[in-house]
């Protein structure tokens, strides 16, 4: 404080501008096998379109996984997806020679490509499919080189792509270089990226097969790096033999001449295959998959959908790690999950929904986990046929559908939030009866209601004991309100914990629980950050406690209403209870 011997106006400047952050709540993340794209890594998708485009669409193998992932799509846009493979199979295509024919090739990203370079440019694999599966074989890889009289060019199927033939970039010939540029097509040859075949996927016009060859900002042109680091289709290792005749990749600029003067050797295509799905998936599999979602601080995650299982014990086995990641390590984030398909679809109601209860008896009891009970029948247009898939993954939507139309702190469930979308069917639906059994068991039914159509009809976690906790509502609201004003709160660090740095903190979270409750998500608060909470010993140990005490708003579950006959003349008010 400013201090003045005589009469003074002190003016003293606080900031309490500070606000907490409105976040995000409705990113789902899913671990599935697909046809294409990068294996154990997170890679966020928006829409289904991005998916297809990124992960290949199906075949009959892994179309549930696909179908899973699309069906959350429909609710919102934002989906992390992990790719993962089995181990005995799902391996890159590639062109043969004799030093590597018949073998395996398995690269799954770009760590696994700059590790195997060397060992593949030794065997002489040229091309290598960018990812694992099946889909790489449709990849044809065409290259044409300079040639006297540009009789290569002038006779190759692609030409109409390309400006011009190739012939001496300006780098080459700066350093008495010549014939150095090499134009590279892309094809997609048995048309299954694209549906038609011979469509060509990319094209890298004028590179240079000079190891050292830059273009004119100063960035490398050589043939290897630039397919390397620009394809999404394709890997490019060592030069066949077709290609030493200019010591291609192996050789500086520096006063060679890179023509190929053999006529026989015009414009060459080189077709990639022995790639294969990966067909033989474990629950080992599919929680390696989740476990890259373990880091809150890298990735964020708010919905984690549960895969289909083959067996009633692996959806335990998975469904109990997935909580364990959700409620042990990240505690931001909610795990959805369905029963094991072989419980639920082909059986009859009865048994269906005996199994479901049986199956949700072996999950962990937890807050951060959510149990439906059902499958959804969908069309697979991709393979023209009808598919059953988990309901978890669309019930996950619902959650985030409401996220964007209402608020975490609504019940996604019911005739205004609790639709499912796009679905010809559910594999059975739960009468009166038995979605009483299933709610006292802590799963939520998903029924076809006369004249509202197909809902979830539950709002319950997998939390056995009572507790404001064992609503889905009541949960998703401590994780957003948890989630922003932790983030809010990273502004009292390394600062003095005083009575200005508390009143600032209570002064930004107050308005924010203040805004909640405006919004139904609360019906009152409190927030105690002083020196009750914040004693000398507290201080000392260099710690700030605030605690915000929080009463949830209650989702309506059970509707009472009296109709009462009432004599004429009688006064509503002489009856009793009305």
């Amino acid at each position: 404080m400013a201090f003045s011997e005589s009469p003074a106006i002190t003016v003293r400047e606080v900031d309490a501008s500070g606000v907490v952050p409105a976040v995000s709540s409705s990113t789902g993340a899913l671990v599935g096998n697909f046809r294409w794209g990068p294996v154990d890594q997170a890679t966020l998708i928006s829409n289904e379109a991005e998916l297809a485009g990124t992960f290949g669409t199906p075949t009959s193998a892994n179309a549930v996984d696909y179908h899973s992932a699309a069906y959350f799509l429909k609710y919102t846009n934002a989906l992390q997806v992990v790719r993962v493979l089995g181990d005995s199979d799902g391996f890159n295509a590639y062109n043969h020679n004799e030093a590597v024919n018949g073998k395996n090739v398995r690269i799954k990203d770009a760590d696994a490509w700059d590790n195997s370079l060397s060992a593949f440019d030794s065997d002489k694999h040229t091309f290598i499919a960018k990812w694992p599966g099946e889909l790489g074989n449709s990849l044809t890889v065409s290259l044409c080189p300079n040639q006297s009289a540009d009789s290569a060019y002038n006779n190759w199927t692609h030409k109409d792509n390309f400006d011009a033939p190739p012939g001496t970039s300006g780098y080459a010939e700066g350093l008495n270089a010549s014939n150095d540029e090499l134009h590279v097509a892309i094809v997609d040859k048995g048309g299954k990226f694209t549906g038609t075949k011979g469509t060509i996927l990319e094209t890298f016009p004028f590179v240079s097969l000079a190891s050292d060859a830059k273009t004119s900002d100063g960035s490398t042109n050589f043939v290897r790096d630039v397919v390397n680091r620009k394809s999404e289709y394709i890997w490019m290792a060592g030069f066949d033999s077709d290609y030493t005749v200019a010591n291609a990749g192996t050789a500086t600029a520096t006063g060679k001449d890179y023509q190929i003067s053999n006529p026989l050797i015009v414009a060459k295509d080189y077709d990639l295959d022995s790639g294969d799905e990966s067909t033989n998936m474990d629950v080992g599999d599919y929680i390696s998959g989740f476990d890259k979602f373990e880091d809150k601080d890298q990735i964020q995650v708010d919905l984690m959908i549960a895969p289909q299982m083959n067996s009633r014990t692996d959806t335990t086995t998975i469904v109990n790690d997935m909580v364990s990641i959700a409620q042990g390590q990240r505690k931001d984030c909610v795990v959805i999950a369905s029963p094991a398909r072989s419980d639920i679809v082909g059986v009859t109601a009865t048994a269906a929904n005996t199994n479901a209860v049986t199956t949700a008896a072996t999950f962990t009891s937890s807050s951060y986990l959510v149990v439906d009970n059902n499958f959804l029948k969908v069309y697979d247009k991709y393979n023209d046929e009808f598919i059953f898939i988990p309901a978890n993954s669309s019930t996950a939507g619902i959650m985030a559908a409401t996220d964007v139309t209402a608020a975490t702190w609504f019940s996604p469930a019911g005739p205004r939030r609790g639709q499912y979308l796009g679905v010809t069917g559910i594999s059975y639906s739960p009468n009166k009866a038995q979605r009483d059994v299933l709610y006292r068991n802590g799963v939520n039914p998903i029924a076809n209601i006369p004249g509202q159509g197909l809902l979830l009809f539950g709002d319950k976690t997998k939390l056995a004991r009572p507790s404001a906790f064992d609503r889905i509502n009541v949960r998703r609201l401590f994780l957003t309100i948890e989630r922003a004003i932790a983030i809010a709160a990273r502004n009292v660090m390394f600062e003095f914990n005083d009575e200005f740095t508390r009143a600032e903190f209570v002064g930004v979270v107050e308005p924010f629980l203040r805004d909640i409750k405006g919004r139904r998500g609360i019906t009152d608060f409190r927030v105690v950050c002083d020196e009750t909470n914040n004693t000398g010993a507290v201080i000392d140990r260099n710690e700030f406690v605030a605690t915000v005490l929080v009463k949830p708003a209650r989702s309506i579950n059970f509707v009472t209403l009296n109709f009462v006959a009432v004599r004429t003349g009688v006064d509503f008010a002489e009856i009793a209870g009305v």
